[in-house]
């Protein structure tokens, strides 16, 4: 089978732990070749693990002849600068989230892939689970009825520790909502199959001392009508955070547990009305109800993601998760932001 012969600039973090382990390697269509990072202990250990050569200047590695596509898992604020090489050279970019902190970063990323040909995408796993697949299709089949709110939440416990660059405003762009809250809209945008079209917000910094927000939830409505409730907290004790999904319609509803994060499994279970049957003069209502779990195979999530961002190389074919969809995500983000430093709802366009 042929292969797409990636690099990783940032080769410590999610890109040590995940992608490159539990993605990249296994996958059918991948191949790495060079890791980079300015940590030349993290580049050369990363190196080693893996079996490939090592660089510490992302000029560098981007210049490797070799190098076909380029995944960045480095600090937020260094993705669009980064992004805007690898499509300068003419090579693939698979990118972490936030896709970059300014939306007009973002759109000129989109304008480069297009103008040099090559494949742009944000990483977006959480879409790859097989059992949110599962519920985004029962959602569209229409099995819930009309959906009427949604619920995603991903919280963690992440207390100061010096130096990290998410507890730093201008390296991160914020705090709990843009690290976590970003990947629950995205997930919900999916699911409903349904944009955000306005949002509001509340954010603070309740249990922890670092100048970024540890505690917001956001509600939002979608096109569709469906409200939307989005919770991601720093501030939660991990085992305390089920990080869970709820879908509820006109004729039933899904709670999933676990399938936010970066587990490629979960549980859900569906509960659904089979036969209604109105009301009788006591305003009872007798229906027929059925709950059952969601049975299917659990699928890596990182090693799809890189079958599926490798796929569009290789065919030429769309990317699943866009670097489109990178910017209306970081304008969700900062809409949220600005909601909830004015106390205003934000309106979304549906074209950015």
């Amino acid at each position: 089978m042929e292969k797409v012969k990636w690099a990783v600039i940032g080769s410590g973090g999610i890109a040590f732990r995940r992608t490159i382990p539990e993605g990249i390697i296994p996958a059918d269509n991948a191949l790495l070749v060079a890791v980079c990072d300015v940590n030349e202990e993290l580049a050369k250990k990363s190196a080693e693990k893996f079996n490939v050569r090592y660089y510490t200047n992302e000029d560098d590695l981007i210049a490797d002849p070799e190098v076909e596509c380029v995944y960045i898992a480095t600090p937020a604020h260094l993705h669009f600068k980064q992004a805007e090489k690898v499509l300068k050279a003419k090579k693939h970019a698979l990118v972490e989230k936030p896709f970059t902190l300014k939306v007009e970063e973002g759109k000129k990323l989109v304008s480069l892939a297009k103008k040099n040909k090559v494949k742009l995408g944000v990483d977006f796993m959480m879409r790859f689970n097989t059992i949110n697949q599962q519920i985004r299709e029962m959602v569209l089949n229409g099995e819930l009825g009309t959906i009427v709110m949604a619920r995603a939440q991903l919280s963690c416990w992440y207390p100061p520790i010096k130096g990290a660059w998410r507890q730093i405003p201008k390296l991160g762009g914020g705090g709990s909502f843009i690290d976590m809250g970003c990947h629950c809209m995205d997930l919900l945008e999916y699911i409903l199959g349904s944009r955000i079209i306005e949002i509001t917000a509340m954010v603070d910094t309740l249990v922890h001392k670092y100048p970024v927000e540890d505690t917001a939830v956001a509600l939002a409505r979608f096109k569709n009508g469906a409200i939307g409730i989005i919770d991601s907290c720093f501030s939660i004790p991990d085992n305390s955070s089920k990080n869970v999904l709820e879908i509820y319609g006109s004729r039933g509803s899904i709670i999933a547990y676990g399938t936010i994060g970066q587990s490629p499994d979960g549980e859900a279970t569906a509960y659904l009305e089979t036969e209604p049957k109105g009301y009788d003069a006591q305003q009872e209502r007798k229906l027929v109800s059925v709950s059952r779990k969601i049975e299917v195979q659990p699928y890596n999530t990182y090693k799809a993601q890189i079958e599926s961002f490798s796929s569009s190389i290789l065919e030429n074919k769309e990317v699943f998760n866009s670097g489109e969809d990178g910017i209306r995500n970081q304008a969700l983000v900062l809409a949220a932001y600005k909601a909830a430093k004015t106390g205003r709802t934000q309106k979304i366009p549906l074209k950015l």
